[in-house]
């Protein structure tokens, strides 16, 4: 698949693609000063747990979470390559606990000096709409304007929840940029279940 030729993308229509691809449009969205941020409650009971060093509970929680949506960019890594990213001590991963198990996903990478990445965010199935997503939200932006930093930033695609992109909007973010990603698809490739987002089905029969 990876040496296949590049097809010339038609930016006044349609282009093809081979069926063992996938492809999805990804928006950037950026923040340039925390907002005002309203209390709020959240359940009891519900924690934030570092587990950067986890690996396995980061790889299970971010199929959990992601699986549904067909996110592959942590599925297709390498142990190696992974291991790069979370322990930097400049990478924070949580888990959302309901007290029970892990129910949400919240990464944030400070590499970038005086740029934040929300790398992350994301609930598992039959969390979203119990203000879940808001409560990590808002402990994104608190642990990111906690420091002097120049700008919060963000991508999302449409690879993810339909109700991400004006999820990011509400919270403050800015859109600046589209761009097309194409990729393998990782159903495919064996990183991810075929049954995986059966709202992007699977075209080729290999």
């Amino acid at each position: 698949m990876a040496n296949e030729p590049a097809v010339a993308l038609n930016l006044t229509g349609y282009t093809d693609l081979s069926p063992d691809k996938i492809a999805t449009i990804v928006t950037y969205l950026e923040m340039r000063e925390a907002p005002a941020l309203p209390l709020i409650r959240h359940p009891e009971g519900w924690i934030l747990q570092r587990i950067d060093q986890d690996r396995p509970r980061y790889r299970s929680l971010f199929r959990k979470v992601g699986e549904p949506w067909l996110w592959f960019s942590r599925a297709v890594m390498a142990d190696e390559e992974l291991a790069q990213i979370l322990d930097d001590p400049k990478v924070e991963v949580y888990a959302l606990q309901d007290g029970t198990t892990d129910v949400g996903l919240l990464e944030l990478d400070f590499r970038a000096g005086d740029e934040v990445e929300l790398a992350f965010l994301g609930l598992v199935p039959g969390f979203i709409g119990q203000g879940a997503g808001l409560f990590l939200m808002h402990e994104a932006i608190r642990r990111a304007f906690a420091r002097p930093i120049r700008r919060f930033f963000v991508h999302t695609c449409t690879l993810d929840s339909p109700g991400a992109l004006a999820f990011y909007i509400r919270a403050g973010f800015t859109p600046y940029r589209r761009a097309i990603e194409v990729a393998d698809d990782p159903r495919l490739l064996g990183f991810l279940p075929r049954e995986a987002a059966p709202h992007i089905p699977v075209l080729s029969p290999i």
